[in-house]
């Protein structure tokens, strides 16, 4: 007797298909609630400390450092509390405006009288809400091991960096009035626990900003004692920075910065004269994003071949020399200088560093480099502040300094 043969049946080829589709759907939807939910509940953080940035109704002219604002904020630290301030300063003209900060003290200040640390931020952005004093999240693993020395920290914003008005991104008449304004402020609020020496760190923005500082810092401020610097991967070649970056995709970070702020400090520079099609259109929304945002959509137009610049920006004469004024100027002997670096930072081009290094050695500056391999411009920071802490502290305690300026350099400097 034949045997019936049975039938194979098929499941629909679609449902595999369909069940996959669901499921992306599912993704997206919670990826963009989470997104919003998250965007919801920073602009409601932003909300909530927006009082204590606004400026109106406060008389700008005044002491300079005078802190007119201050407020306790939670911070990750074990070693210290932190504060945020609103403080007088002013711009590079002179003019009198208000910048905000952070003040860290240490639960054990140094005994006797403890020195105070500056620091100077690097690029972070231009909108309000990237400005650090702002952030939910206060406090750093390198700001606890300051604290746990003893010593106070202070951290400027920068004038119109979460304040009203326009930050003064790399103009250095600007930066160097709110880093050392800032010393003040510290002063204000906790000078019994201080005594009269402070020193300056400063990272990429900020190694630009600390050397502006301590190049006016005896005539600005001679009622403290600035015993030491220290830039690393500093933006401090202008000059040659940008002939090399010019094209890239720092270029969609840096550049929004610098245009969409310098014509505020020099009347005469004309951003239309030096952007591309694209640098023109996007420059206002690549200004409003923060550091990380612009970056990541830099790279993306970079590999789309958008350029931010054209080539007539190395060639035109007011921005020539609107950036030459604001390349830093290079210290005396007696300012002891601390230079760190990676030979592979991407952004702040070590050639450009080398090449400040070999004009301050010339000028016989009294200069310690310090250089790094196989670390990124970001991560730099946290990698040497080690280092610089215990430099730093060899200047609080009056140790002499060892220059390398007779060491050869292990890289060769840009000669732009």
């Amino acid at each position: 007797m034949a045997k019936k043969s049975k039938k194979l049946i098929k499941k629909p080829t679609h449902r595999k298909g369909m069940i996959l589709l669901g499921l992306l759907v599912i993704a997206i939807v919670v990826l963009l609630t989470l997104y919003f939910v998250n965007n919801s509940s920073k602009k409601a953080f932003q909300d909530s400390i927006e009082g204590f940035y606004n400026t109106e109704g406060l008389v700008a002219e005044g002491k300079l450092g005078e802190v007119v604002r201050s407020a306790s904020v939670k911070a990750n630290l074990q070693n210290g509390t932190a504060q945020r301030i609103l403080y007088r300063t002013q711009r590079a003209d002179g003019s009198y405006t208000f910048s905000s900060g952070l003040l860290y003290t240490p639960n054990s200040p140094q005994a006797g009288g403890a020195p105070l640390f500056v620091w100077a931020h690097g690029t972070i952005g231009l909108a309000d809400q990237c400005a650090p004093s702002r952030q939910q999240e206060i406090g750093s693993s390198w700001v606890d091991a300051i604290l746990q020395r003893g010593w106070p920290v202070v951290a400027t914003d920068y004038a119109g960096f979460g304040t009203a008005g326009t930050q003064g991104y790399l103009i250095g008449g600007s930066e160097s009035h709110d880093v050392l304004n800032s010393v003040r402020a510290a002063h204000s609020l906790i000078g019994p626990q201080l005594n009269n020496s402070y020193a300056i760190w400063g990272h990429s923005q900020g190694g630009h900003s600390a050397l502006f500082s301590a190049s006016i810092a005896g005539n600005y401020m001679p009622e403290y004692n600035l015993v030491g610097t220290a830039a690393t991967a500093p933006a401090a070649q202008l000059e040659s920075l940008f002939q090399q970056q010019y094209k890239s995709s720092a270029s969609w970070v840096i550049g929004p910065y610098v245009i969409d702020t310098w014509p505020a400090f020099y009347t005469s520079l004309d951003p239309s004269q030096v952007l591309t099609k694209q640098g023109a259109n996007n420059y206002k929304s690549q200004a409003g994003k923060c550091a990380v945002g612009a970056a990541l959509d830099g790279i993306i137009r970079e590999k789309f071949g958008q350029q931010f610049f054209n080539d007539s920006f190395l060639t035109n004469p007011s921005w020539q020399q609107a950036i030459a004024q604001q390349t830093a100027p290079v210290l005396s002997q007696k300012q002891p200088l601390f230079v760190g670096e990676s030979l592979t930072d991407q952004v702040v081009l070590p050639n450009t560093t080398a090449q400040y290094i070999q004009r301050a050695c010339k000028a016989g500056s009294n200069l310690a480099s310090l250089w790094l391999t196989d670390v990124g411009h970001i991560q730099l920071q946290s990698v040497i502040a080690p280092a610089v802490l215990n430099w730093v502290s060899d200047r609080f305690t009056g140790n002499p300094t060892n220059s390398t300026c007779n060491q050869p350099l292990p890289i060769t400097p840009s000669t732009f």
